[in-house]
């Protein structure tokens, strides 16, 4: 599923029509990237949790040539699904 196709079934489902609930999607993927941005985590019941953690710097290697590259330190988004969400997918 694609973000249009979402935007589609939300509308389908919320009987909004597709320009509002592209709004809606558009928003809510606003606002989880902000929180994430600034370091909290979102917690949503029954869905999961999305948060953010750290990756320390390391030293890899290039594979064509096998010499030692720096990998910087980042920052990487994660997402933990809920318990109810992975019953309904197992199910």
């Amino acid at each position: 599923m694609n973000k249009n196709e979402l935007i589609a079934d939300v509308a389908d489902r919320s009987g909004l029509s597709k320009a509002d609930a592209a709004r809606a999607v558009d928003g809510m993927i606003s606002s989880v990237e902000a929180t994430l941005k600034a370091g909290d985590e979102v917690r949503i019941v029954g869905f999961g949790t999305f948060s953010v953690s750290s990756r320390a710097a390391t030293t890899g290697r290039n594979p064509r040539t096998g010499e030692a590259i720096n990998i910087p330190a980042s920052k990487q988004p994660k997402f933990k699904a809920g318990a109810p969400l992975k019953q309904a997918v197992n199910n």
